[in-house]
C-alpha cells in the first residue's frame, strides 16, 4: 500500500510539473533568431541570370531584396558601389516580417572587370556593414 501512495504522489508531481512547463512555454515562447535577409535577383527575379557581361554605358537592372526578421521595426541604409565608388545611399524602414523589393538600374562608364556591391547598414550604424552582396561585372 505504501508503494501505491508513493507512486501516486510521484505521478501527481510529474503532472503538475508538465502542466507548469506547458504554461511557461505558452506564456514565454522562444522568440527565435533575429536577422535580415539581403539578396540580389537577376532577370526574371531569379537568383541568377545577373547582367554580368556589359558594354560601357549599357544600362542593366537587378532587384535587391530586404526582408526584416529582426522582431521589431528596423531602419536600414543601403549603399551601392560600382568599382569602389558610391553610386547611391538610400534609407529604408521595414516593419517586422516586411519585405522590400528594390528595382536597381546601373550603367558602368568604363571598361574592365568591376564589382557592383550592395552594403546594408542596420541603424543606428557605427559604420559596420550588417550585410553585403555583390556581383562581378565584365564591361567591354
Amino acid at each position: 500500500m505504501n508503494f501505491d501512495k508513493t507512486l501516486t504522489i510521484i505521478l501527481i508531481v510529474l503532472l503538475v510539473a508538465a502542466v507548469g512547463a506547458t504554461v511557461y512555454i505558452i506564456v514565454k515562447p522562444n522568440p527565435g533568431d533575429k536577422f535580415t535577409e539581403f539578396y540580389i535577383l537577376g532577370t526574371g527575379d531569379k537568383a541568377g541570370n545577373y547582367p554580368t557581361n556589359l558594354s560601357v554605358n549599357e544600362t542593366a537592372n537587378v532587384t535587391i531584396g530586404i526582408v526584416n526578421h529582426e522582431q521589431a521595426t528596423t531602419s536600414y541604409t543601403m549603399e551601392s558601389t560600382l568599382n569602389g565608388g558610391t553610386t547611391s545611399d538610400v534609407n529604408y524602414t521595414l516593419l517586422n516580417n516586411e519585405t522590400r523589393m528594390i528595382n536597381y538600374s546601373f550603367r558602368p562608364t568604363q571598361a574592365g572587370n568591376q564589382t557592383l556591391e550592395f552594403k546594408l547598414y542596420k541603424l543606428p550604424s557605427n559604420g559596420t556593414v550588417y550585410r553585403s552582396v555583390y556581383i562581378y561585372l565584365n564591361v567591354v
